[in-house]
């Protein structure tokens, strides 16, 4: 009870704080802050989650509201809860550790950037501002405007930042942003009454009422126009709040279920529309001050919205006093906090192609959009992971080492007065997939030439095969079988196996071409070579051949391969 008190005291100003800087009036913030944050405590699948808007969508939402307004806003966020409700039901809750680390940090960089720039008018007080959808126009605004500030605002500011980090410092456990507001609204009030804009002088009385019912427009035109909107809002608030369950586990070594989390999410999203509420995801910041302030269970993130409820009914005309320009240093705090600057300086030193993925998602946050900036992240992600898989993959041909007890295979065996041209083995390292298909061909080139009696391809170090690897595979094998070379393979993994099950090429090849062991392929291979063909062999004398040796003597006599030479 005492950590859903103290979490929907911190949650007010916030709720507010979030809704404005989103482009909709404060109350809409407190509605979302109730019906969610109880509905994702009551449904969701951690124990400790607390649910309402943050920081993160309000670029996001403010650039919706700005291009379809604020009721196709509600519309965004009800399709968006379908989306949520959709990803949980299909157990895809695991994908989204999928995302790059890079990729993740860049936006949220660049989120907390867009938020704390964002609020620079309400800090100076300027006036004539025209809010636009991208960064460097409102920079162009706050630049033409900068002769408006207001001094009674930039100290209503200050006092309001020092009371936070004086109460951080020296009363930990009270609400700094509360008092840094109270405090600030009391000094406004007396000192220089009337001087600053406030939410109720810009967005009107906050109503002491329970937010009504209202039914969006459900035309089929409208959910078409909103289905980008909303799947940039459920694939940011999915991110989010199973980073913040993650968070959660960390701290009390609990587990979550991300797709029951991702379920209550979507009806989260779903219903706090139809009372005017806007997108809600999973706080990290205030998950993490329930926990710290001894939450248990689900019933600290109810009684967190029971007391935002409370509060709207009691005390809605006192927060219509609140001046703006003392919402600015707890939503710049805000910013501040979710940068995750450590963690991007951390990847910007180690100039990786990770460093490039996040400062191009950083940027194209900034100066483009969230979408945008995660499309171009995951593709640039994609392709250097492509390129590093590319990197490590090797076709390389080996022989067994006669010095090494298992007689393991390597290619320090192979050179020009030790090798077999009756008997090629080849050794794949690596996944065969779409990135890398070309380099395994281009690897038995040597083979294709040499037309030996048989190609062994051990597999035991290919984990992975897709369907592009296996029809470069197929490709080979047709021209080593058509100028009669026999394919043996062995040591496939399971994954590989399949693949070639399924695209019939493990018929093509032949059961009794596939092995475990890779001397036993040898075995099967020596049974095709020629005497003839050893005997003209330049390499080696006929009885001495040690190339392919393992206890086995390629085409002598039996008497003399039970001897081992």
């Amino acid at each position: 009870m005492l950590a859903g008190v103290v979490v929907g005291v911190i949650a007010i100003p916030l709720g507010m704080g979030f809704a404005i800087a989103s482009g909709v009036k404060p109350e809409y913030g407190i509605y979302t802050t109730i019906i969610a944050g109880i509905l994702i405590s009551l449904l969701g699948g951690s124990k400790f989650q607390i649910g309402g808007p943050t920081g993160a969508f309000i670029p996001i939402l403010l650039g919706i509201v700005m291009t379809y307004g604020y009721d196709n806003l509600l519309i965004a966020g009800i399709l968006a809860g379908i989306m949520l409700y959709m990803m949980g039901l299909f157990k895809l809750g695991s994908l989204i550790q999928y995302i790059p680390h890079s990729v993740t940090i860049g936006f949220t960089a660049g989120i907390a950037v867009q938020i704390f720039t964002g609020q620079l008018g309400n800090l100076f007080g300027l006036t004539g501002l025209v809010k636009h959808e991208h960064f460097l126009s409102n920079m162009k605004e706050l630049v033409i405007h900068a002769g408006t500030w207001n001094g009674y605002s930039v100290l209503t500011a200050i006092i309001c930042f020092f009371v936070i980090l004086l109460v951080q410092r020296y009363l930990p456990k009270i609400p700094g942003a509360l008092v840094g507001l109270i405090g600030s609204s009391i000094a406004a009030a007396l000192l220089f009454p009337g001087q600053v804009a406030t939410i109720g002088s810009t967005f009107g009385e906050i109503p002491n009422t329970l937010p009504s019912f209202r039914l969006p427009d459900l035309s089929w035109e409208t959910w078409v126009r909103m289905l980008q909107p909303a799947l940039v809002i459920a694939m940011l608030g999915g991110i989010e709040s199973l980073l913040s369950a993650v968070v959660a586990d960390g701290m009390t070594a609990d587990r979550h279920d991300s797709n029951k989390e991702l379920r209550a999410q979507g009806i989260a999203n779903m219903i706090t529309p139809l009372f005017g509420g806007i997108p809600a995801t999973g706080a990290i910041a205030r998950t993490a001050t329930n926990i710290k302030n001894g939450a248990v269970s689900p019933i600290s993130g109810i009684i967190h919205g029971i007391v935002v409820l409370l509060v709207l009914l009691l005390c809605a005309p006192y927060a219509s006093a609140i001046p703006l320009a003392a919402m600015a240093p707890v939503l710049m705090l805000v910013a501040w906090n979710m940068s995750e600057r450590k963690a991007f300086a951390h990847l910007l030193v180690t100039r990786t192609g990770d460093s490039l993925v996040l400062v191009i998602t950083f940027l194209l946050t900034v100066l483009a959009d969230l979408t945008v900036a995660v499309e171009v992240g995951l593709l640039m992600a994609i392709i250097l992971f492509v390129k590093r898989a590319g990197d490590t993959f090797q076709v390389s041909q080996v022989l067994p080492d006669l010095e090494d007890e298992q007689h393991k295979l390597g290619t320090h065996m192979v050179d020009q007065d030790h090798d077999c041209p009756q008997i090629m083995i080849y050794k794949v390292n690596g996944p065969l997939f779409f990135g890398v298909a070309r380099m395994f061909t281009t690897g038995l080139d040597e083979a294709i030439e040499r037309k030996p009696k048989a190609v062994i391809i051990r597999m035991a170090s290919a984990p992975y095969m897709d369907m592009t690897g296996a029809k470069m595979l197929k490709e080979g094998l047709r021209t080593l079988q058509k100028q009669g070379t026999k394919v043996l393979i062995s040591g496939i993994q399971p994954q590989p196996l399949a693949i070639l099950k399924r695209s019939g090429l493990y018929t093509i090849i032949g059961a009794g071409a596939f092995f475990e062991q890779t001397n036993k392929a040898i075995e099967v291979a020596t049974q095709l070579v020629n005497e003839q063909a050893c005997k003209a062999c330049s390499q080696h004398a006929f009885q001495e051949c040690e190339s392919l040796s393992l206890g086995i003597a390629v085409g002598v006599p039996s008497k003399q391969a039970s001897s081992g030479s």
